[in-house]
């Protein structure tokens, strides 16, 4: 389903990938990047939909969505920056999923019958497959995660096990290297 875009929605595409390419840039947790990542995207957000106001019928409600949709994308991206966690990014995933369906949706309403009913399933099936490839990220991640302390445990005992052998403060000295090492 691949449709050409506006200029307007090339533009707004083009500034939210420069805030999320701009985001990554920044450290996470710094709230001045934050709120001018959200100040900005409020104020292109206006300006684009005052863009929308010379249009008419649905050509209008789709560049009102992109406008919309690009404020949302770009406010979700800054905080999943900002908070730097996993829920975060996988709820900006799960926001920027629905911003795509809500302007996939607008698009439909230029079909009437069938071809409509496809575009909206079509929509649809995008913003699910969006959703679940998220979950999936979030849940591959937090096993990976799990994994790498499991095998962090092992190997600190492992490392444990070889400072029993010797005594005193060679005994010590051993099992506090072994510590910071693994971070125990």
């Amino acid at each position: 389903m691949t449709k050409s875009l506006t200029p307007i929605a090339r533009a707004l595409i083009a500034v939210t990938g420069a805030f999320v390419f701009a985001a990554g840039a920044h450290a996470a947790g710094d709230k001045a990047t934050y709120d001018q990542h959200k100040a900005t995207a409020k104020s292109t957000y206006e300006t684009a939909h005052k863009q929308c106001d010379s249009l008419s019928g649905n050509a209008k409600d789709i560049c009102q969505a992109e406008a919309k949709a690009a404020r949302k994308k770009t406010e979700a991206t800054a905080e999943a920056e900002y908070k730097n966690t996993p829920k975060a990014r996988y709820d900006a995933a799960e926001d920027i999923a629905e911003a795509d369906y809500d302007v996939a949706k607008e698009r439909c309403d230029d079909k009437a019958g069938n071809d409509k009913d496809v575009c909206v399933k079509e929509a649809k099936a995008a913003r699910d497959k969006a959703k679940a490839d998220a979950k999936a990220q979030r849940e591959t991640k937090q096993a990976r995660n799990e994994a790498a302390e499991d095998k962090n445990k092992a190997a600190y005992k492992a490392e444990a096990e070889k400072c029993d052998a010797l005594n005193g403060d060679a005994k010590t000295a051993c099992t506090n290297q072994a510590k910071a090492k693994y971070k125990q």
